[in-house]
């Protein structure tokens, strides 16, 4: 039976390319003889039961949105699933609107819900997910890119480009924070491509809890060794992410991050960049070397950027994938191209069931790709203590006595 309403909405954070699906589902369903409806800030709505903000959406409104920046319909982060009066809303205002299936734009916290209004519907609401995160996180086969992380990595790398000429035109280092939680795809992505001095991602940690004055300690290494080779400026790129490995009790000593209603301290909001900046930075004055470090957050700049041709072809593609596996029936995955290829993961694929939430994708630190972005960075290592002569040069750089430098550096090379 076909499909006579079909809904579009778009959760999380902003990201490229989210407008080109909505105008390829649009034009894919006018085509096909079905209306498309456009929801309003995700869930946001529908969780209250309201009907009213959404609009039937036409060729001619879309036609020429996919080059564009932002997000046409909004986006919000509501979770349906947090409260069941929230989802029983949901479920309600889309019957309501006789909405037959749906189109969910979004990451790894969509997921839940997309999946969601599929089961409290049993079916009779049909879902497919397309995969949009700047972040890269979502586990979908064969490392295949999440929608909008390109063109999130060719913004941030042309930030990093002017910063790391700033820093050699005046001397100076940046510390660059990227946005990017819980994993390091878009710092390392950002790093690699720009060739930042150093790149630190929580990947590289293991499974190990992650100080701040282990932070600092690799920052600090990356200048001295600059300095011993004959520069004196650089930028360091700070995956966010890195926080959340921090050990709850010295997170509790960060006083002066703002806390939730139960009184405990949100992580996301400790000012990384500053706090490794002062750290650094007062630890090279007290030895009489004096740097000048600025702290940059590297983040919302690059969620509403237009896409990029990859990404511009990528959302059509997907938007397309996405209208197609529902007319022709399918309901509960969420939308690949793979070898050229469209693919329909199942939900229950993507799900990580202790959760709920899209199961997600970490960082390899154990291929070659990454071995190579590492090869290219400036970081004390291993190699730097095997030679007298170069330990004696990069303890003379650092204030330090060769012993006392081995001593900082050496457990952690």
């Amino acid at each position: 039976m076909a499909i006579k309403r079909i809904g579009i909405l778009v959760g999380g954070g902003p990201a490229p390319g989210t407008n080109g699906v909505i105008s390829a589902v649009v034009i894919e369903a006018r085509k096909a003889g079905c209306t498309p409806v456009g929801f309003h800030d995700g869930f946001e709505w529908l969780a209250e039961r309201y009907t009213d903000e959404q609009h039937e959406m036409t060729v001619d409104e879309v036609s020429r949105i996919h080059l564009d920046g932002g997000v046409r319909l909004g986006t919000s982060r509501t979770d349906i699933t947090r409260d069941p009066a929230a989802l029983e809303n949901a479920v309600a205002a889309l019957r309501k609107l006789n909405i037959e299936a749906l189109v969910t734009v979004g990451g790894d916290d969509l997921v839940r819900s997309s999946a969601a209004i599929e089961r409290a519907t049993e079916g009779a609401i049909r879902v497919a997910q397309v995969p949009k995160s700047i972040d890269n996180d979502l586990l979908i086969p064969n490392s295949v890119a999440t929608l909008g992380f390109e063109t999130a990595r060719h913004v941030g790398v042309e930030l990093v480009k002017r910063l790391m000429e700033d820093a050699k035109t005046t001397g100076r280092w940046y510390l660059g924070v990227t946005m990017g939680r819980p994993t390091g795809h878009l710092t390392l992505g950002i790093g690699k491509a720009a060739s930042a001095t150093c790149t630190i991602i929580p990947e590289e940690f293991r499974s190990q809890r992650v100080s701040l004055s282990d932070i600092c300690r690799i920052v600090e290494g990356t200048i001295i060794k600059r300095r011993a080779l004959g520069s004196l400026h650089g930028v360091v790129l700070l995956s966010e992410a890195l926080v959340e490995r921090f050990d709850p009790a010295e997170v509790a000593e960060l006083q002066d991050v703002d806390r939730d209603a139960q009184g405990n301290i949100r992580v996301a909001e400790i000012d990384l960049g500053q706090k490794v900046k002062s750290e650094v930075q007062a630890g090279l004055e007290r030895r009489g070397i004096k740097v000048t470090l600025v702290d940059k957050t590297i983040g919302y700049e690059l969620r509403c950027a237009p896409p990029i041709p990859y990404d511009a072809e990528y959302a059509r593609d997907l938007g397309y994938a996405a209208f197609k596996h529902l007319y022709r029936g399918g309901a509960g995955a969420v939308m690949t191209i793979q070898g050229g290829e469209f693919r329909a993961v199942p939900f229950d694929e993507v799900i990580d069931t202790a959760t709920g939430r899209g199961r997600q994708r970490y960082v390899d630190v154990d291929t070659e790709s990454y071995q190579v972005a590492r090869d290219y960075m400036v970081r004390i290592g291993e190699k730097d203590f095997r030679d007298d002569a170069w330990v004696a040069r990069l303890a003379e750089a650092a204030g330090l006595s060769a012993a006392e430098f081995v001593s900082r550096f050496g457990a952690s090379a």
